[in-house]
């Protein structure tokens, strides 16, 4: 039940709303934001900015339009019973704090065991940018990657380790340059075998 509840969660985020504002709109707002941090928005250096920074949101905010389980579904089931830990290592990412809309850079390590099939590696990495690219916290974002892989994939265990900075504790408030964040999902025999978990954790911490 809970994983039809997260499926559909999903696929509800990724649909544009119906009152979704138009690119205009958005870079008027972006004009008043400039007003109200004092410049003027109609000088020659800010002339383009709200078009730059329009688009550049449209890149930072991909993952609503896109389905990470659509990304899992090609999997491939040759694999000659290989049954060990499959782990793709310090994938880096970008994301933005949905607190404050600061960058959030980091990398993430996943892992499965698989049962039966395998998947590309190149979409476990698409499906952390999936997440990545949207408003997050790093805790949600951690969970999503290892429940998406777990649903779709229905492997013997998922691990997902994500290590990041976060700028709205570095470079505001806190003021807390050199930190880092790290959290962990573990599912299957990775959160009930204690050597499978480790073995993860060491490869992780091998590759700071």
């Amino acid at each position: 039940m809970k994983s039809s509840v997260r499926k559909l969660e999903r696929v509800a985020v990724a649909q544009a709303p119906s009152d979704r504002p138009d690119k205009a709109e958005v870079e008027q707002a972006i004009r008043t934001m400039i007003r109200w941090a004092g410049d003027d928005p109609a000088r020659d250096g800010l002339r383009e900015t709200p078009d730059r920074v329009a688009r550049a949101f449209e890149e930072y905010f991909s993952g609503y339009a896109q389905d990470p389980t659509e990304i899992l579904q090609k999997t491939f089931e040759e694999i000659e019973g290989y049954d060990e830990m499959i782990v793709l290592r310090g994938v880096r990412f970008e994301s933005h704090c949905e607190h404050h809309m600061a960058p959030i850079v980091g990398r993430a390590w996943v892992a499965y065991i698989p049962q039966g099939r395998v998947v590309g590696i190149s979409k476990l990495a698409r499906v952390v940018d999936v997440y990545a690219k949207r408003l997050q916290i790093q805790e949600k974002m951690t969970a999503q990657i290892a429940n998406t892989i777990n649903d779709v994939l229905k492997p013997e265990g998922v691990g997902v380790i994500i290590k990041a900075t976060h700028h709205c504790m570095t470079t505001r408030g806190a003021h807390k340059p050199g930190t880092d964040l790290v959290t962990s999902r573990m599912l299957g025999v990775f959160r009930d075998n204690a050597l499978t978990r480790q073995e993860l954790l060491g490869l992780a911490n091998s590759d700071d």
